[in-house]
């Protein structure tokens, strides 16, 4: 299709914070918690202005203090949520919340789509029971087949939102001008508040609460301790409070905000749903110019939810407009599926507020590096150096055969070599095409070698399962009780999930360290590549430097290079695959230990699509361009 950029779901990302992706999140048609009221009115506070404030800059000073010592981050926790309870508490009432069920306003939002140039006519909005609401298709939709496209001007960006009654707060907020995705969520918020808003048909049906770990009980967070979630989720909910005290006191100090109706009410509550609703809707898009990208929420399109598959949402420049076509043959009645991206189910936990069972693309985090104090540091460093890894990454462990990537088998084979073998793939012959076999499985270094490393894998991934608190079995008999909130559940599920991922690793490090003792006690000759073999392990640009194989990684931290060098080909015109994973806030803090940026070392770039600011938005995993949240979250 002439003039089509692919546009992938952007995750919530927490990162600096909220991040570029979209991510339709899973739960929906919640009846909403908080006390209801009618829109846009207002509740007369039991607070003075003044004590209010003062517990919110109490709480800006905690969320702002140094990172805690390891150890003491559950602590920290309790802390800040111990005072954003307590702000909540005088806030009751004061939440705007608009009658009646979602359900309701469905109606008035495919009137207004097909008002404004939507397709409105090969589905409708159902409610899906479990997987919440959803796409239902109306007729058979064969495969690639075009059935949605959303006008700009339907979009929530960053730019509608720059020329909104936000404008003149956001020309003098360096937070809201480096965070599109904080920008987005006072938008939403300002917007909501406006009954003459040309997107209250698109904000009614917009959950009222969501399931992101940002609306868990704190027992409910707590069955995440042990976890690798569980930093990632303290983070989101440190970050959300702090930007909240940040803007709250802005709000109501800052003369540019003099005229927007948050000032007169502006609640804890509202801008955790706000977040949420960012953090699992947020999409990169093209500016009208195709020059750059920008962030917006797409009515309509937000509300199909996620399977395995491929990005299969564009936007058409040329008629200015997102477009989808089918992932697959729908039959009428048939829930319509898109591809949210390859995220973890700790991602979509944390961004999404949904578990997804058959996820193909779960992994775990696992850093490793050689130390500086080892005898062969220096060696060993520049054997990686020359093949794009650092000494020290954040690396994945997949759900699937294999369980590494070919960058961790090559980083793994380096940790694992002794000073000869160094010495061979420093100085020996054809050492620089030697480092082009790093990350191929056919070309071991030694048997030796196999073994060491294999072994070091296997006893690695189980010491990681000894850390948690509750063993697999335990968490599938607390899985089966029936009284399980649905909080809890995923929360037990996900690091159950964790478990699994490493038992199989265990596992398979196992078998692999025992198929390669027996070749060694069989004597069988190692395989050598010849020099014809290099040509098919290169990349075929012209500028490559590094063999494919440790190109093209599956990593945890991989998206950003990828992002990077596709948003360059958009510049130049050409159609692109914004793929921005998740990413999210969770990552965040693996982000930034990354070592390298560099498109082409490939390294496990977390794919979060992390936005610095002097401010993080709250685990906005939403960096995706092409993974639509959806609204999991309910």
């Amino acid at each position: 299709m002439r003039g089509w950029v692919k546009v992938g779901l952007c995750a919530g990302t927490e990162g600096p914070l909220l991040s570029v992706e979209s991510c339709p999140s899973s739960t929906m048609g919640k009846k909403s918690r908080v006390k209801t009221q009618k829109s846009g009115s207002g509740a007369s506070a039991v607070v003075s202005p003044k004590e209010m404030m003062n517990l919110i800059s109490e709480l800006l000073q905690k969320c702002s203090s140094a990172a805690p010592s390891a150890g003491k981050e559950w602590e920290e926790y309790t802390q800040i949520r111990g005072l954003v309870e307590k702000i909540r508490k005088k806030q009751k009432g004061l939440s705007v919340v608009f009658e009646g069920s979602r359900e309701d306003y469905f109606p008035e939002l495919m009137s207004w789509a097909e008002e404004n140039g939507a397709s409105c006519d090969g589905f409708t909005v159902t409610n899906f029971g479990t997987e919440g609401y959803g796409l239902r298709a109306t007729m058979d939709i064969k495969a690639e087949e075009l059935f949605l496209w959303i006008p700009r001007k339907m979009l929530m960006t960053v730019e509608s939102a720059q020329n909104s009654v936000l404008g003149p707060l956001y020309s003098q907020d360096r937070i809201l001008q480096a965070m599109g995705n904080v920008t987005l969520a006072l938008h939403l918020l300002c917007e909501r508040a406006n009954t003459a808003s040309q997107w209250l048909p698109y904000i009614h049906t917009l959950p009222q609460e969501y399931d992101t770990p940002l609306y868990y009980q704190q027992d409910e967070v707590e069955l995440l301790l042990g976890t690798q979630a569980v930093q990632d989720v303290l983070s989101q909910y440190k970050n959300t409070a702090r930007q909240y005290a940040y803007f709250y006191k802005l709000v109501q100090t800052h003369p540019a905000a003099s005229k927007l109706a948050l000032k007169d009410s502006f609640t804890f509550d509202d801008y955790r749903w706000a977040v949420s609703s960012v953090m699992t809707r947020q999409n990169q898009i093209p500016t009208e110019d195709g020059s750059r990208v920008t962030l917006a929420l797409i009515p309509l399109w937000d509300m199909c939810n996620h399977t395995n598959g491929l990005i299969t949402t564009g936007y058409n420049l040329e008629d200015d407009r997102c477009e989808c076509v089918a992932l697959q043959d729908y039959k009428e009645n048939e829930q319509i599926y898109i591809f949210y991206g390859t995220r973890s189910n700790a991602e979509f936990v944390i961004h999404n507020g949904f578990f997804y069972q058959d996820n193909a693309h779960d992994r775990v985090k696992i850093k490793l590096g050689v130390s500086k104090s080892e005898r062969l540091y220096a060696m060993k460093a520049e054997v990686l150096a020359r093949a794009g890894i650092p000494a020290s990454c954040v690396f994945a462990l997949h759900c699937n055969e294999p369980p590494i990537s070919a960058q961790l088998l090559a980083f793994l084979r380096v940790f694992c070599m002794t000073e000869e073998e160094l010495k061979d793939y420093l100085l020996g012959d054809h050492a620089i095409n030697k480092i082009f076999t790093l990350g191929n499985s056919e070309f071991p270094v030694s048997w030796e070698n196999e073994i060491k490393l294999w072994t070091f894998l296997e006893t690695r991934a189980a010491l990681l399962l000894k850390t948690y608190k509750t063993t697999s079995e335990e968490d599938r008999f607390m899985l089966e009780k029936p009284d399980l909130s649905l909080h809890s559940r995923v929360a037990i599920q996900l690091r159950l999930a964790e478990k699994q991922i490493l038992e199989k690793v265990s596992s398979s490090g196992r078998a692999k360290r025992l198929h390669f003792q027996k070749k060694l006690e069989e004597g069988a000759p190692l395989p050598h590549y010849e020099e014809s073999d290099i040509a098919l392990l290169e990349n075929t640009e012209p500028d490559a430097k590094l063999p494919i194989i440790l190109r093209k990684l599956e990593e945890v931290e991989e998206g950003q290079e990828i992002q990077v060098e596709e948003h360059s080909h958009l510049l130049n015109g050409e159609k692109v695959v914004y793929r921005m994973e998740a990413n999210g806030e969770p990552v965040q803090e693996e982000t930034q230990e990354r070592v390298s940026k560099d498109v082409h070392s490939a390294l496990d770039s977390t794919g979060s699509s992390n936005q610095k600011g002097q401010m993080e938005m709250a685990d906005q995993s939403a960096s995706r361009t092409e993974e639509i949240p959806k609204e999991r979250s309910e």
